[in-house]
């Protein structure tokens, strides 16, 4: 305080009084930060004058259990420094209107009076239309007017609505979390018009793919408190003291209390700090180091040793014991579709029984419909979508083979693709036969299959690896060295402590993954590679175990109301809701830049189908007219006017409008938009945008949002390559 002076009595040292009355405030109130890390810290804000003066983290959490460390400290530097943020001289404070399109509205008001007339007589003009798109991009911004700015949003809204359709309205925001509330009322404003909402968790590269692949779920992931339970905790794509801070605190407080900790991270990070061991894996190979330690996994605890815990898992809680038919391809076999309850005389009347899989029962040694696949959910009879291992005819307790490895088993050679060298290799696979509709078919367990994708032996013929010392077979441990950079020894000596681990503590490992690991290419198979660790050791579904996917901390206690709220449905149903990806690159014309099937020309395949040697934008449309995606706009035509059109032809209520429109695109006299995507009739015309920065922060291929939705200058220098494909 060097700079204040008392003049008068410096003795009195009255200008103290200045200091204290900095940390004086008038109130102090509750209150979080409304931020995309979702943390959803309490804080202690300090109120003087109407001003935020400071905050403090709130300790008074209620606690979890009994000997879970409490949830305090929870808040970070940013949170403490957020009320800067909130008085920043850069927060933009009023509406502004890019100068060009301002000059047109009033110009345009000064002759229309009626506001959707002036709208239509700027954006129907092609000049001006032009004028103001070019002006984006390059600052020119005027303070305007709430009234003002409401009263173009509005005009554009109806004259969009009246001239192309709703669904030539669209609306996007980012994470719910941040807001409910916010969200909710833009999504619904959307909605209640006949607008579009895109999505934001999968745009945004944080949805792990993986997960509603394996369990049909989004992220239904663990409390962070809960890593404390955990033993042995693998951390990858996740760098938890920067972007989980509130909860960083767990990790290191289960590491205090005994749980090993190791960190695969090609860089130094804040939390490879904190680690018991660093694997400096490189960026993107996290797949082949989990792809080896699974090969080790296989052979050790459940070849070798035969662990109970693991093998009874498997049966019970995993696919592993399904059946799956072997195809005849060339000289060999290759793995086909799962057994199902359709095939065999004894099910085929079943309900849904093209969709009940089959087991090979130890007890009857033969084929048996377990309860619990996804016919048992769909079926009339209720109750029977669940885990119980009893047949869901007869009620019969039953006992799944895993393997098929026995003394009467036949041995078929079955062909297996190593991507990542180009070749096949033939192993050995234990096999029964099974009399079908079809005829007499070879079976195997998804098990044994496993075994022989992994390269385990077990002492079958075929190419399997001879040691793992073998680096020219796949998923060894020395296999993995050229794409992850780390040594063999490194990878069965994590195997052996994950396992060992996972064994003596019924499944308390645990994997903390984050959205690093989303972009990279065919990271879902990074993800699946970790999560295929967790389910060979039995640690799905175990507290301290599991994946635990964070970005955020999604959890929406009230979820069920709010999305009543946010989709409208207490208007209409179902919400016009539409996946981000599929959208802008269909509409930024990204498409255009890319050549049919670039995978084929990586991996070619001998089976060419439509579906390996299509070009993306021709899936989509396959996507869409099939009912699978759903797509805005829909049609070449407004929907109301596609309404009128079948009222006009007949049509006198809602099941004869849907008639009338499927009849029209099955002869081809209406189109799907997706179908022509460049045609005018066909554009989305409005994009609102709240609570977000979609057009630089978040824009994929942000060149062409300039050239194609923006119509402004760009730096794009990619030629159209999707017309010279065939």
């Amino acid at each position: 305080m060097s700079w204040i002076k008392d003049i008068f009595d410096p003795k009195a040292r009255a200008w103290e009084e200045f200091y204290r009355n900095r940390n004086q405030c008038d109130k102090v109130v509750r209150s979080t930060h409304g931020v995309n890390c979702t943390g959803g810290c309490s804080w202690n804000v300090h109120v003087k004058d109407g001003i935020v003066a400071w905050e403090l983290q709130a300790t008074d959490y209620p606690p979890l259990e009994e000997g879970i460390p409490p949830y305090e400290p929870r808040g970070c530097q940013r949170g403490a420094a957020f009320s800067w943020y909130l008085y920043s001289p850069l927060r933009i404070k009023y509406p502004y209107l890019r100068g060009t399109l301002m000059d047109l509205w009033r110009q345009a008001k000064a002759v229309h009076a009626d506001p959707v007339a002036a709208w239509a007589s700027i954006v129907d003009n092609p000049q001006s239309r032009k004028s103001y798109q070019k002006a984006r991009g390059k600052g020119g911004f005027r303070r305007s007017s709430w009234d003002e700015v409401e009263e173009i949003i509005c005009a554009s809204i109806i004259h969009t609505i009246l001239k192309y359709g709703p669904d030539r309205l669209v609306g996007f925001s980012p994470i719910p979390a941040m807001s409910m509330l916010s969200f909710a009322g833009g999504s619904r404003f959307m909605q209640l018009l006949g607008g579009v909402n895109l999505s934001f968790y999968d745009w945004y590269c944080d949805l792990p793919n993986a997960s509603p692949e394996i369990w049909g779920e989004q992220t239904d992931v663990a409390e962070s408190a809960d890593w404390y339970n955990s033993k042995y905790i693998a951390v990858m794509g996740s760098n938890v003291n920067m972007t989980r801070t509130p909860d960083a605190h767990f990790l290191v407080e289960a590491r205090h209390n005994g749980s090993k900790v190791t960190v695969l991270s090609p860089d130094f990070s804040m939390t490879s700090k904190h680690a018991d061991w660093w694997i400096p894996a490189h960026a993107g190979q996290d797949g082949a180091f989990w792809m080896a330690v699974n090969h080790v996994i296989l052979k050790e605890f459940h070849h070798d040793a035969k662990t109970p815990y693991f093998l009874d898992y498997l049966k019970r809680y995993t696919d592993s014991p399904f059946l799956i038919q072997l195809e005849k391809k060339g000289a060999g076999y290759r793995p086909g579709r799962m057994l199902t309850a359709a095939v065999l005389a004894d099910y085929q009347d079943e309900e849904n029984a093209g969709f009940k899989y089959l087991v090979w029962d130890e007890n009857d040694r033969a084929p048996r419909m377990p309860l619990g696949t996804l016919g048992f959910r769909w079926q009339e009879k209720k109750g029977e979508w669940n885990l119980q291992l009893k047949d869901g005819k007869t009620g019969q307790e039953l006992a799944p083979a895993l393997s098929l490895l026995d003394g009467q088993a036949e041995v078929l050679e079955v062909g297996f693709d190593d991507f990542a060298s180009g070749h096949a290799q033939k192993r050995g696979v234990p096999v029964r036969y099974v009399e079908t509709a079809a005829g007499r078919v070879p079976v195997a367990t998804i098990f044994d299959l496993l075994m022989a994708q992994f390269g385990v032996g077990r002492g079958l013929p075929g190419d399997y690896p001879r040691d793992y010392d073998d680096e020219q077979s796949a998923y060894t441990p020395s296999w993995q060295e050229k794409f992850t950079g780390i040594d063999r020894a490194n990878v069965i000596q994590f195997a052996r402590e994950w396992a060992a681990t996972a064994e003596k503590t019924q499944g308390k490992c645990s994997i903390i993954i984050g959205a690093g690991i989303n972009h990279w290419y065919h990271a879902n198979l990074i993800y699946r590679a970790g999560i295929v660790a967790l389910m060979l050791c039995g640690c799905v579904g175990r507290n301290g175990g599991g994946l635990n996917h964070y970005v955020g901390q999604e959890k929406l206690a009230p979820v069920a109301p709010w999305a009543t709220i946010a989709g409208a449905l207490d208007w209409t149903r179902p919400p016009r809701f539409q996946n981000t990806p599929s959208f802008h690159y269909v509409h930024s014309d990204q498409w255009r830049y890319e050549r049919t099937a670039d995978e084929v020309r990586v991996n070619p395949v001998a089976e060419q189908t439509p579906l390996t040697s299509d070009h993306t934008i021709d899936h989509q449309i396959r996507a869409v007219r099939s009912g699978w995606l759903p797509f805005y706009p829909q049609f070449d035509r407004s929907p109301t006017q596609v309404v009128k059109q079948a009222e006009a032809a007949g049509a006198a209520d809602n099941q004869g409008v849907i008639n009338w429109t499927v009849k029209q695109l099955a002869d081809k006299k209406m189109k799907f938009a997706v179908e022509d995507p460049d045609a005018p009739e066909n554009w989305p015309r409005m994009w609102i945008i709240w609570r977000g920065n979609a057009l630089m922060s978040s824009a994929k291929g942000h060149e062409y949002f300039l050239k194609h939705y923006l119509g402004t200058h760009h730096n794009s220098v990619a030629q159209e390559t999707a017309e010279e494909s065939v």
